[in-house]
């Protein structure tokens, strides 16, 4: 038997375009005489579509999808995901299925049992799990048809359900499995998917045949990596990361495999790529073309600009320079340079005359204080206003810079260098973002070196250098890793040797800066635990004051 597995790349609640192109891989896997092809976990749909959900027409539309590829399936099956109606009163209206159609007609649908309620999922919201399982017969072959998390509640020290799918498929004797799947990117995820499939096929002595989405949604990234798992627990096929592909495979070469296919998965490349698509889906999904950065000649700009100008091309890419008399003279050169080793365009927008015009206008209302935060936020919002400007005259949109180390503890400024329509770079911490600049000159020098070595500075006041204001962020990362990554409290935190002061300090400011968070741009999730809807903390709240 040859199975195709599709691995494609969706927009949320686009039926038309999604049908099209799942109807072009049929067509594509037809033509490469295979059997069987696989479509992800709400293929027809695109994943998460949330709230949609809720929308009988959003529904309807979906059902109308799965009558088209009925239409395809004349001489190939295939296996898809896609929301079903609960036929019965009690319960959620809704259930997560794959759907097994063939010869027109469909054939099996099997609903997910495993409902994910953590981090970015929140599946039990919408959707009623599983009570019936079955093994679906299709020449010659048992399939046991699962759905993303149904293989996940095995190899765990803790498992998270009290049921296991599989384990109630398996007195029927399955020759393989397929499961459907909308598995988000992080940079630890593409090693562990691979681990929990191995331990699947470890249990079951059967091969899986695992397909996963392509494609950035706002926030959530999907890295693909497709896999299929030879019964000695080998690697038999592993798709590419981060672009769409059809891959055909055969069974019997599946159940002869002895060689292991595993592709690297070294975390700074995948933190590149990830963020590229990102960028380049953000815009390509909603209609955008052209982004506007606020380039100071620091590191985190510089690293955001590359990777605007690698999503969007260069003639999409437009830059501001904003110099004020704090700036230096190496931070305006490095930003020039960058530019042109890039090609954007770039402007210098002095803003020197403007903030004095700020404190002239202000001097009555502030007599008698000292230059403060206030000051420096001035500024910040000066550039965030300029920023906007363009972003309202022109259409392009403005992307944020701030690092998740930065973004942890509050050091930015609201409606100032914390505006923009995506945070890019906000789940990479600031020891990230240096091994990122590291990577991206990798072949030649694209951001110049004295941006990544002189010390990093927001430049709002003379001799202003981040040290000032927070620790090293060699010692800042690990602990904010530990809290936010690691949800380690401070005595935890401590017993590894941090000083106590410094914990209780640095965990202070995280949670006082709980409501900036709450107004900034989406942020593209590439960590195990990421600002957004993968951590929600409350604003008002007295843990560690």
């Amino acid at each position: 038997m040859k199975i195709a597995l599709a691995q494609i790349n969706v927009i949320i609640g686009d039926f038309e375009a999604n049908t099209r192109k799942i109807l072009d891989y049929i067509a594509r896997a037809k033509a490469q005489a295979a059997d069987l092809v696989i479509f992800p976990e709400l293929a027809t749909t695109g994943y998460p579509p949330r709230d949609f959900l809720e929308f009988t027409d959003f529904i309807e539309k979906a059902e109308k999808s799965i009558e088209q590829i009925k239409k395809a399936t004349d001489d190939i099956a295939v296996v898809i995901g896609t929301p079903t109606r609960n036929p019965v009163i009690e319960g959620k209206d809704l259930y997560n299925s794959a759907v097994f159609l063939y010869q027109g007609k469909e054939i099996y649908r099997q609903h997910k049992t495993l409902l994910p309620t953590y981090d970015i999922f929140d599946e039990a919201r919408y959707f009623e799990e599983a009570t019936q399982w079955q093994t679906i017969d299709f020449k010659g072959h048992k399939i046991a048809l699962s759905i993303c998390e149904d293989l996940w509640n095995l190899g765990n020290e803790n498992p998270l359900y009290t049921i296991n799918p599989m384990a109630k498929l398996m007195p029927q004797q399955p020759d393989f499995i397929i499961n459907v799947s909308a598995s988000p990117f992080d940079y630890t995820h593409a090693k562990e998917r691979i681990r929990v499939l191995k331990e699947n096929v470890k249990a079951y002595q059967i091969p899986v045949f695992y397909v996963n989405h392509v494609g950035a949604q706002t926030d959530i990234i999907f890295d693909g990596g497709s896999l299929v798992v030879a019964p000695n627990q080998s690697v038999h096929t592993e798709m590419p990361y981060f672009e769409e592909a059809l891959k055909i495979v055969d069974l019997d070469d599946v159940k002869t495999n002895t060689a292991n296919k595993e592709q690297p998965k070294d975390k700074i490349p995948l933190i590149h790529h990830a963020l590229v698509l990102g960028i380049k889906d953000y815009f390509g999904k909603i209609g955008f073309k052209n982004a506007v950065i606020g380039l100071s000649g620091g590191l985190d700009s510089a690293v955001t600009t590359v990777l605007a100008t690698e999503a969007l091309g260069k003639e999409n890419v437009r830059v501001l320079l904003m110099p004020s008399q704090f700036s230096s003279d190496h931070s305006i050169k490095d930003a020039e340079d960058l530019a042109k080793n890039l090609g954007i365009r770039y402007d210098i927008v002095p803003i020197k005359e403007i903030f004095e015009s700020y404190l002239q206008q202000l001097n009555p209302l502030f007599e008698g204080r000292d230059f403060d935060v206030t000051e420096e936020n001035i500024q910040a919002r000066i550039r965030g206003n300029l920023l906007m400007a363009i972003s309202n005259k022109f259409g392009n949109i403005l992307l944020n810079t701030s690092n998740k180390s930065e973004m942890s503890v509050g050091y930015g400024t609201l409606y100032g260098d914390l505006a923009g329509g995506l945070s890019v770079i906000a789940d990479v911490y600031k020891t990230e973002v240096y091994e990122l600049a590291r990577y991206i000159n990798r072949n030649k020098e694209i951001i110049p070196i004295n941006t990544i070595q002189k010390p990093p500075s927001a430049e709002l006041r003379p001799n202003q250098k981040d040290s000032d204001s927070l620790p090293d962020y060699d010692i800042l990362d690990p602990i904010l890793k530990l809290y936010i990554e690691g949800r380690k409290g401070p005595k935890e935190i401590i017993a590894q040797g941090y000083d106590k002061a410094l914990v209780e300090r640095i965990l202070k400011m995280v949670n006082r800066n709980e409501f900036k968070r709450h107004q900034t741009a989406p942020v593209l999730r590439v960590s195990p635990k990421a600002f957004g809807m993968g951590r929600r903390m409350p604003i008002v709240a007295k843990y560690l004051e």
